[in-house]
């Protein structure tokens, strides 16, 4: 677990470094073109440059999470336009691609967040703390289960499973309305996605636990912390990421919260609708899981009363035996008498 945290956390988080991050340049005309060109030129794989015609169309681009930051060039204005909602880290590597520009033309570069985070959460990043805080409480609840379940049988843990992630994401919404003030709106939503996701990892695990047993805590941890935490996109979005993590970003369930919660709380619910079939594809993965788990175990059950300790076998064998030879006995003494 040390090594895998280790390699899992620094090499997702220690050295963040763009690849193909996309931006735009706002403008028509060829100095724009010539302009961006010349950009994507000394950035390289860094970056992917596009031009837009308008403002309106660039902030569009930000809201729907297309881009990470607009230029709009201007030779005395220039400004630059990003969504920190979206991602704090990502809006500030874009500040550093292009305030070195402006600098090179000796006016100040004016920065626009089109879509900031709440008062409370200035980094944007409660999201992804939120997302810690509910998936402890989901695999350390399947060790619990695995612990002090494990010979009930699995509809009733399946039953546990359920009123746990409520639970759990009833802890996590509180947590992030009356508590920290992350979600002022639509909390009942971000609880019902924190429910999805709960769920998703309880029945993973209760299905698991059937065929890993006290390995299931090391497969947990393996899914749904050093997997998970560093290819949600709640520090860095994948474009900030080497393949690996920003490959798993596309599917697994906690980009799907973190991607789903901003989505919800920040752009309008652009997106939204991908992010919650990502949640649901996770909890029927887990029900699958469960429903292996729930027929290995019949199996199992009934091959155990198939295969009775032969001593019992042999007891009740035995005491038939002398019950009969008793019976022979008191026939034979009647007809001797």
């Amino acid at each position: 677990m040390c090594l895998g945290m280790g390699l899992a956390y620094m090499g997702a988080f220690v050295t963040p470094e763009p690849h193909h991050l996309p931006v735009a340049v706002v403008g028509s005309g060829p100095e724009v073109k010539v302009f961006a060109q010349t950009v994507k030129d000394k950035a390289g794989d860094a970056l992917d440059v596009r031009t837009v015609a308008s403002r309106s169309a660039a902030v569009d681009l930000l809201k729907s999470r297309d881009i990470t930051g607009a230029y709009v060039l201007d030779t005395k204005a220039p400004e630059l336009v990003v969504a920190t909602a979206a991602s704090d880290m990502g809006a500030t590597a874009v500040e550093k691609v292009f305030t070195p520009v402006a600098a090179q033309q000796g006016v100040p570069l004016k920065i626009t967040d089109v879509a900031p985070p709440t008062d409370d959460d200035p980094t944007g990043q409660g999201l992804f703390f939120l997302l810690i805080a509910l998936s402890i409480g989901s695999y350390a609840s399947v060790a619990a289960l695995g612990a002090a379940g494990g010979g009930l049988p699995l509809r009733v843990r399946a039953l546990l499973a359920v009123g746990v992630s409520g639970v759990v994401s009833g802890i996590g919404a509180l947590l992030a309305g009356p508590v920290f003030h992350l979600a002022s709106h639509d909390l009942t939503g971000l609880w019902g996605m924190s429910w999805l996701y709960s769920a998703g990892i309880l029945f993973v695990g209760v299905g698991l636990h059937t065929f890993l047993k006290r390995w299931t805590t090391l497969a947990m941890m393996v899914l749904f912390v050093m997997l998970n935490f560093t290819s949600s996109g709640g520090l860095f979005r994948p474009e900030l990421q080497n393949s690996f993590f920003g490959t798993l970003h596309a599917f697994w369930n906690g980009a799907g919260f973190v991607e789903g919660a901003r989505s919800l709380l920040y752009f309008d619910g652009d997106g939204l609708a991908g992010n919650v079939w990502t949640l649901v594809a996770w909890l029927a993965v887990g029900l699958l899981v469960t429903a292996v788990a729930g027929a290995v175990e019949h199996v199992r059950a009934r091959g155990a009363v198939d295969e009775e300790p032969l001593p019992e076998r042999q007891s009740a064998e035995v005491e038939n035996t002398e019950q009969d030879a008793e019976q022979d006995a008191e026939m034979e003494e009647t007809v001797a008498v």
